[in-house]
C-alpha cells in the first residue's frame, strides 16, 4: 500500500508540473508583453531541471559506511564516516541522506539522528561525518540508507532505501581488578592469595579431552595417539582456585554495574591464572564451563554484551538449576543488586553442601549505602556462612580490599 502511494504521489507531482508549465505558456501566449514571458522563461528552467530530475536515477550513487573498528566497549564514541559516490556529473540541489540504526541505538545518549543535508552541485564524491557520544552495551546494527533528492522549488522529489548493513559489538565496560581467592584457613577467618595461581603438576591422576587453554606441555601424546584425539593429563590439585560465577538477570537500576562488574571479575580470575565458568539465565538459558584462556575470555565478554534484563525467576530459584554444584572444589560466586532472606537460606544451603563458603557481592550505587533491611540481611547471612561484599559503582577494586559483613 506505501509503495502504490508513493507511486500515486510520484504521477501526481509530475501531472501538476505539467500544469504549470501549460499555465505560464498560456499566460504568456493569451497576455503577451515582457512580464508574461518573462514570467514563463523563469519558470522554464525549473521545469526542465524537474523533468531531468525525474529522469535521474539515483541506483548510481554507491553510499559506504566506515568505522574504525568493530569491537567496542560500553561509553566510549562511536565516530562514523559516510561517503557518497557516483559516476555522472548531474547537478543536485541537495541530498537529503539518514543512516537508518537498530532501536537499540536511536535510544543511545545522541541528540539526533544521525542524517545530514549535502549539497553536492557537480561534485562526483561527498561525504559526512556523525559521532555517538556514549554507546551503549550490545549487537548493533546499521541497517540502510535513505536517499532524498529534490528541486529547489519542492515541486518534484526522488527517495530510495539502500540496504547496507554493518554490525558492531559494544562489549560491557569493565575495570582493572586485583584477583584474590578468598580462603578460609585456621580459625583466624579470611585471608586472600596474592599470588599467581599454578597448578600442582607433580602428580598425574589420569587423562581427559584436551580443552581449549590447556597447556601443550599436559598433552598425553600416547594416549593421544591411541585414541586419535588430544588427551590431556589430569593433575592432582590440592586446592582448586577455580572460580564458578552466576550473575544475576532480574530486572533492576543497577543491573548494568551488575554486568560491569561480572566482566571485570571474570577478566580478572583469568588474568590471575585460574579458570571461570559462567551462568546466567534471562530469556534463556547459558552455562558456560570452567575453562581458561583468551578465547574463553572472548566468549564470556561477548555474552555479556548481548544480555538483558528479562529474567523472570528470583535469584535463589535460579540457583535451584540442576547441575549447577555437581563440582565441590569449586569456589562459587555470586552477583547482584539485591538480596532477601531466600536468597540466603539457599547460598548457606549451597555452601554447606560444597563444604566451604558461598560470596555474595552486592551491587551498590556510587553513593549508596546498605538500607536497614539489608543491614538485617548481611547479619544473618554472616551468621549462616554466606560472606557478602558491598561492591560500590566505580569502586570495583575494594570488591578484594574489604569484606562487608555488617
Amino acid at each position: 500500500m506505501k509503495k502504490v502511494w508513493s507511486a500515486l504521489k510520484k504521477v501526481w507531482k509530475f501531472i501538476l508540473l505539467l500544469f504549470f508549465i501549460l499555465l505560464t505558456f498560456s499566460y504568456a501566449m493569451f497576455q503577451g508583453g515582457f512580464v508574461s514571458w518573462f514570467l514563463f522563461y523563469s519558470f522554464l528552467p525549473f521545469a526542465i531541471y524537474c523533468v531531468s530530475l525525474s529522469l535521474y536515477s539515483l541506483n548510481e550513487l554507491e553510499v559506504t559506511r566506515v568505522l574504525q573498528k568493530t569491537d567496542y566497549n560500553a561509553g566510549e564514541p562511536l565516530k562514523v564516516t559516510v561517503i557518497v559516490k557516483r559516476a555522472k556529473s548531474f547537478p543536485l540541489f541537495y541530498l537529503l541522506i539518514e543512516d537508518q540504526l537498530n532501536d537499540s541505538l536511536k535510544f543511545a545518549p545522541q541528540q539526533k539522528k544521525p542524517k545530514a543535508l549535502l549539497h553536492p552541485g557537480m561534485k562526483k564524491e561527498l561525504s559526512y561525518e556523525y559521532i555517538i557520544d556514549e554507546l551503549p552495551r550490545g549487537e548493533h546494527l546499521f541497517n540502510s540508507f535513505t536517499l532524498r533528492i529534490g528541486d529547489p522549488l519542492g515541486l518534484f522529489e526522488k527517495e530510495k532505501k539502500l540496504e547496507i548493513q554493518s554490525r558492531i559489538v559494544v562489549y560491557p565496560a569493565y575495570n582493572e581488578l586485583l584477583y584474590r581467592s578468598f580462603e578460609n584457613q585456621y580459625d583466624s577467618g579470611l585471608t586472600a592469595s596474592k599470588e599467581r595461581v599454578q597448578r600442582d603438576t607433580s602428580m598425574v591422576t589420569g587423562v581427559r579431552d584436551y580443552q581449549p587453554g590447556d597447556r601443550f606441555s599436559w598433552i598425553n601424546w600416547k594416549a593421544s595417539a591411541k585414541r586419535n584425539v588430544l588427551m590431556t593429563k589430569e593433575f592432582e590439585q590440592r586446592q582448586s582456585h577455580d572460580v564458578f560465577v552466576v550473575m544475576d538477570c532480574l530486572p533492576h537500576k543497577h543491573f548494568e554495574p551488575v554486568v560491569s562488574f561480572t566482566a571485570s571479575l571474570l577478566r580478572a580470575i583469568l588474568k590471575k591464572g585460574a579458570q571461570t565458568g559462567l551462568l546466567t539465565i534471562s530469556k534463556e538459558r547459558a552455562s558456560f564451563p570452567i575453562r581458561g584462556g583468551e578465547q574463553h575470555l572472548q566468549q564470556l565478554f561477548y555474552h555479556l554484551a548481548k544480555i538483558d534484563a528479562k529474567c523472570i525467576s528470583s535469584f535463589e530459584k535460579v540457583l535451584d538449576t540442576d547441575g549447577l554444584f555437581v563440582q565441590q572444589t569449586v569456589s562459587f560466586m555470586l552477583v547482584t543488586a539485591q538480596i532477601t532472606k531466600p536468597l540466603i537460606e539457599k547460598a548457606s544451603f549451597l555452601g554447606q553442601r560444597k563444604g566451604g563458603t558461598i560470596t555474595l557481592f552486592l551491587m551498590k550505587g556510587e553513593n549508596d549505602a546498605p538500607t536497614e533491611n539489608e543491614r538485617s540481611l548481611m547479619a544473618i547471612a554472616n551468621a549462616r556462612g554466606v560472606r557478602i561484599v558491598l561492591v560500590h559503582e566505580g569502586e570495583y577494586m575494594a570488591a578484594f580490599s574489604e569484606v562487608n559483613s555488617r
